[in-house]
């Protein structure tokens, strides 16, 4: 059974993220409160649920958060930061927006939640001193497979999955040849085979390996 809290402090935040190994579309970054005494029996690290349970649990989660957030870093960000950097960066932007601000937070798996060094990123979100300040001021814990022990960070898993599932189900409808609406922008064989015959869109990850092979792509990121 999945624990409540890891500090005893009442107000913390569980942090997850979803889409951090695609090759195409947004890292998704989820941030949430749970009430000290919340419960629910059906929560869990959101790979180990179906769609329909994801989907019938959002609403739960929103519903009963103490508060949450969600935030979408795009590939071009990705690109510029990297996506170990963009996916931290994704969870610090949901915590700042959380309201009231969480005492705590706990991170799933074991990448610090404050880097030794900024990401300098030229698109997207530029943090402020301030908000570099509150961040660095927030105690915090990386728990490796913490969406399994945590509730908070489960529920963080739910809606950073579902959110992220929702953005690509939006953008398959403008290149449905990519038929991200089944594999959400992941490396099958299938989004592979349609990058090689298609080319690239604005959604792909240029930094990421698209092909198995080392070939020259169209890089039109325009189309």
């Amino acid at each position: 059974m999945l624990k409540n809290n890891y500090s005893s402090i009442i107000l913390e935040a569980g942090t997850d993220e979803a889409g951090r190994g695609c090759l195409a579309g947004p890292v998704t970054s989820a941030a949430v409160i749970l009430a000290f005494n919340f419960k629910n029996d059906i929560l869990n690290d959101s790979k180990q649920l179906s769609e329909k349970v994801r989907e019938q649990l959002r609403p739960i989660i929103e519903e009963q958060a103490v508060t949450f957030a969600v935030a979408h870093l795009e590939p071009l960000e990705i690109d510029q930061i990297n996506i170990l950097n963009a996916s931290i960066k994704g969870m610090q932007e949901c915590v700042l927006k959380l309201n009231p601000a969480p005492e705590y937070v706990i991170v799933d798996g074991n990448s610090a939640f404050i880097q030794k060094k900024w990401a300098q990123n030229k698109t997207g979100k530029i943090f402020t001193l301030e908000e570099k300040e509150l961040l660095t001021s927030i105690p915090h814990q990386s728990i490796v497979k913490g969406d399994s022990k945590f509730l908070s960070i489960a529920a963080a898993s739910i809606l950073a999955k579902t959110y992220r599932d929702e953005y690509m189900n939006r953008i398959h409808e403008e290149y449905p040849m990519y038929n991200w609406k089944k594999n959400k922008g992941y490396p099958t064989k299938e989004h592979r085979e349609a990058i090689r015959k298609y080319g690239v869109t604005k959604y792909h990850r240029m930094t990421f390996r698209l092909l198995p092979e080392q070939i020259k792509l169209d890089f039109d990121i325009t189309k």
